[in-house]
């Protein structure tokens, strides 16, 4: 765990960091973004203590780290920068063993290392081992920045807009790789970046800063649905959620008063409380708001003639979705079963709300 304790940073007396407090978890990928100047780089490489803070103290695995020895410090942090910083004298296997080298690693462990690594990046050993780096494309230069930040099996993995200097596709790519490394490798990465895409596509948590603060510290989904002010929905994008749906929930667009009544009602009253609504259908709850099922006026005409209450006639198997399921799969289940609405239960059954087709219609046309 890394943790900022009342981190401030000046230079002079201009302040850089604003007394930041925040905490990353063990195997977590944080994301810091913001734009230019904010301090989010400061942050990163006060980790390893590239940059000593002015003030507060800084803490991995409850160890002050100025306390640490700072060589020693940085050999078990991995370190991987935008220009990636490999040395040009030295080939692909020279760079990626170089802190195993300085940490004393055995001369067979550290081959073995780096034929590891490199099947992890994608690269064969007997191709690219004995390569130098003026004969690699940027996006092989930077897997090989990645293979040697981790070669001696740092726990930590600080990320300094790694891939900004890569074209498109190869960052795609490179994005691709580090996502699925990460879910094999349970490290923890801290990752500085100014495009908000990178971002939500790589993060589990996503530290928004401005002016030296931490404006949000939060999930993707969580940033997407309740961005903290008008410089966090700036950021991500007013309507980014609509490009994101598998971050919508069904709780976030049910209609949260839908039309309901007890069964015991005539059919009578029931068409009377569908009229005044301007609705064709009603769902049915006993006392306790738990949803029982629903009657459409088509079911009322079909009935009148043999039924009296709405116990006599509503259909009892409805289908239902919770409130933090995806709209996609509200989506799927309508198209699926061929449904204009779902009601939204919890796990009592109680409801919550309502999703109709025109439910999308309206939020995504008021979006």
């Amino acid at each position: 765990m890394i943790r900022f304790e009342n981190i401030t940073k000046k230079y002079g007396d201009t302040e850089i960091i604003k007394e930041i407090n925040l905490e990353i978890k063990d195997s977590e990928f944080v994301v810091l973004i913001g734009p230019s100047g904010c301090g989010k780089t400061t942050c990163l490489k006060m980790i390893n203590r590239l940059i000593e803070p002015t003030s507060g103290r800084i803490y991995i695995n409850d160890k002050d780290i100025s306390e640490m020895d700072v060589i020693e410090l940085r050999r078990n942090i991995g370190y991987v920068i935008q220009q990636i910083g490999l040395f040009p004298h030295m080939t692909v296997r020279q760079n990626i063993e170089l802190v195993p080298l300085l940490k004393k690693w055995p001369r067979e462990k550290r081959a073995e290392r780096v034929k590891e690594l490199l099947d992890l990046v994608g690269m064969p050993p007997e191709k690219f081992m004995d390569r130098y780096p003026t004969e690699l494309s940027g996006g092989q230069k930077q897997r090989i920045g990645v293979a040697r930040a981790l070669a001696a099996d740092p726990d930590i993995i600080l990320m300094d807009e790694p891939f900004s200097a890569i074209d498109p596709i190869a960052r795609t790519q490179l994005q691709d790789e580090l996502y699925e490394l990460q879910q094999k490798l349970h490290k923890t990465i801290v990752f500085v970046t100014h495009d908000i895409d990178e971002a939500l596509k790589l993060a589990d948590r996503i530290c928004i800063m401005k002016e030296g603060t931490v404006v949000q510290f939060d999930t993707p989904e969580a940033i997407l649905r309740n961005p903290a002010d008008d410089f966090v929905e700036n950021l991500i994008g007013k309507k980014r959620i609509w490009k994101q749906p598998e971050y919508v929930m069904a709780g976030d667009i049910m209609i949260t008063n839908p039309v309901k009544t007890l069964p015991s009602r005539t059919l009578a009253q029931a068409v009377e409380i569908m009229s005044e609504s301007g609705v064709d259908s009603i769902l049915v709850v006993d006392k306790e708001n738990r949803l029982l099922g629903i009657v459409t006026a088509e079911d009322i005409r079909a009935g009148r003639d043999k039924a009296k209450k709405l116990e006599e006639i509503y259909t009892r198997n409805v289908f239902t979705v919770k409130p933090d399921d995806s709209i996609l799969d509200v989506l799927r289940l309508m198209s699926q079963k061929n449904i204009g609405y779902v009601p939204v239960v919890d796990e009592n059954n109680v409801l919550k709300g309502l999703i109709t087709r025109s439910t999308f219609v309206n939020v995504l046309g008021g979006n």
